[in-house]
């Protein structure tokens, strides 16, 4: 196995740690695990094409192990009511759309590569950034002007999952 695909494999091994760090109250330790899974995300990437080392398994991973850290992430910042339920809401519901849309064009036969666009990263950013910053304002107790971050991440996630739709809509109608 390679070293990116390994790598992503630790960011999804990090999700679990992640959620009971949360439900603990333990934001030191999230925020750590939020660190390495965001610079680990930006590692495999870079060390994949680096290294030629770009795999089918690892294009599948990279996305699930980034939805699976950042939908869990939202659920709990929602739900200890550190961010607003819409946010939450917004992020999960981009994310299930994504992920049956792969899976239609999967049982349609509807070839299509399992790449984000620079949309759906700077999504990614901007929603890592996100849980860090509302972490860090737990953490500290400092009043971050946390809406302007919110909003932009809403504005972000709801532009790139319409992207993705057309990209789907395309993919189909050329199918």
């Amino acid at each position: 196995m390679s070293l990116p695909n390994l790598i992503t494999i630790l960011r999804l091994l990090l999700a679990p740690i992640l959620v009971i760090s949360l439900l603990n109250g333990h934001f030191l330790l999230a925020i750590i695990i939020v660190s390495i899974a965001g610079l680990s995300d930006i590692l495999d990437g870079l060390l994949a094409r680096r290294l030629n080392q770009c795999t089918n398994l690892g294009s599948c991973l990279d996305p699930i192990a980034d939805k699976i850290l950042i939908s869990s992430s939202f659920v709990l910042l929602a739900w200890l009511r550190f961010i607003p339920n819409w946010l939450a809401v917004v992020v999960i519901s981009r994310d299930v759309i994504i992920l049956l849309g792969s899976l239609l064009l999967f049982l349609f036969n509807i070839h299509f590569e399992v790449r984000p666009s620079l949309l759906g990263k700077m999504t990614t950013a901007f929603q890592m950034i996100t849980i860090f910053v509302t972490l860090l304002a737990q953490l500290s107790h400092i009043d971050f002007p946390l809406l302007p971050l919110l909003w932009s991440t809403m504005g972000l996630t709801l532009a790139s999952g319409t992207q993705y739709l057309y990209r789907g809509y395309r993919l189909c109608k050329v199918a």
